[in-house]
């Protein structure tokens, strides 16, 4: 007689909850402050004695603190941190619109844009990909949202040229190049961080 799916399912879900607990357990471990375990361990019977605070600011080090206070500390993360957000602020907008016409069911599959997210696309993105003479070609007649040439089970913009050709265009070498230009100091650590192919 087969097992019943629950038996069959216990190998695996006792796996998950292995690895989860490890996990938790390692991601808590990071943030507890060493002192405390050292505190607990070298106290003695003969030394009951709290220090005064002179002594308990003088003896802690770097390793006493948590790992991400000495980072929140540092005036260089802290101006990265700043610059992060700013560049995410300045970039969210757009972003959320290509998702929303990509990824939601207000376009279908070989629909041009309207005239107003049309302007935002070609302004926003289009203007800074790298090759976009190249993609523009003889002239842009609209923006066009449809399967992937080679992958079809994802969309993409596509550029629809005056003689009726249409070629596709990543939204994200667009923002990349965007970035590149506007934020040169900070651009590759930020594309590194936040998009999946941040070389290419």
């Amino acid at each position: 007689m087969a097992a019943p799916p629950l038996l069959r399912a216990l190998p695996l879900l006792r796996r998950r909850l292995f690895y989860h607990h490890n996990y938790l357990r390692l991601t808590n471990a990071s943030v507890v402050r060493r002192s405390f375990c050292g505190a607990a361990a070298d106290s003695t019977a003969d030394d009951q004695k709290t220090p005064s605070p002179a002594q308990s600011t003088s003896t802690k080090t770097n390793e006493d603190t948590p790992y991400f206070r000495r980072w929140e500390d540092n005036p260089d993360f802290r101006k990265w941190k700043d610059k992060e957000a700013e560049i995410l602020e300045d970039i969210d907008p757009i972003i959320c619109l290509t998702k929303e016409i990509l990824h939601s069911d207000r376009y279908k599959n070989g629909e041009r844009l309207t005239p107003d997210d049309e302007k935002v696309v070609v302004d926003q993105l289009l203007a800074y990909h790298p090759h976009s003479e190249d993609k523009i070609g003889c002239g842009l007649d609209s923006i066009m949202v449809d399967r992937h040439p080679q992958f079809s089970k994802s969309r993409c913009l596509f550029v629809v040229r005056t003689d009726g050709g249409w070629i596709d265009f990543s939204y994200q070498k667009c923002l990349r190049a965007y970035i590149r230009a506007k934020y040169p100091s900070h651009a590759e650590r930020f594309i590194k961080e936040h998009f999946k192919r941040g070389s290419s």
